[in-house]
């Protein structure tokens, strides 16, 4: 069975405007948390409670250069709320892959953490500042006089 996701006309979600070192340093963060989620699924696949763990961990708290230590000035409260339920949920997963919990259970934590990711990019949507220069500005008037 394949299913689809459809937008539904105009986008409402609320916009992060970021210059595009931000937006690029946002988007490098999610694609580590994706990268990582697999890592994990694998690791599951395999019963490997240690490397689950493991990749667990490094999506946690202390993951290297994660957005809320960087940029907590340019987000919403409740976009910096969303991302560090995030990281401590990736941290609990570890945690409780480390005491032996079983796959049923760390796949149901794992299914909720990234109900967090769903919810944030349901809310979202990240616009550069240019794109937003460009989009207030009407085509004709883009080139040079």
């Amino acid at each position: 069975m394949v299913t689809a996701a459809v937008a539904d006309g105009v986008d409402q979600r609320q916009i992060l405007s970021l210059n595009e070192m931000q937006r690029d340093h946002l988007l490098g963060e999610m694609r580590m948390l994706l990268t990582g989620t697999g890592d994990i699924l694998e690791a599951l696949a395999q019963e490997d409670m240690a490397a689950v763990a493991r990749h667990a961990r490094s999506l946690g708290m202390e993951m290297p250069h994660k957005m809320e230590g960087h940029m907590e000035h340019v987000m919403p409260e409740q976009f910096m709320r969303m991302g560090m339920a995030v990281h401590q949920a990736f941290d609990k997963i570890a945690q409780d892959a480390e005491l032996g919990k079983d796959t049923q259970h760390i796949l149901q934590q794992l299914s909720s953490a990234l109900g967090h990711c769903s919810a944030c990019h349901a809310i979202y949507q990240i616009s550069t500042m240019r794109t937003l220069v460009e989009q207030e500005t009407p085509v004709e008037h883009l080139h040079a006089h």
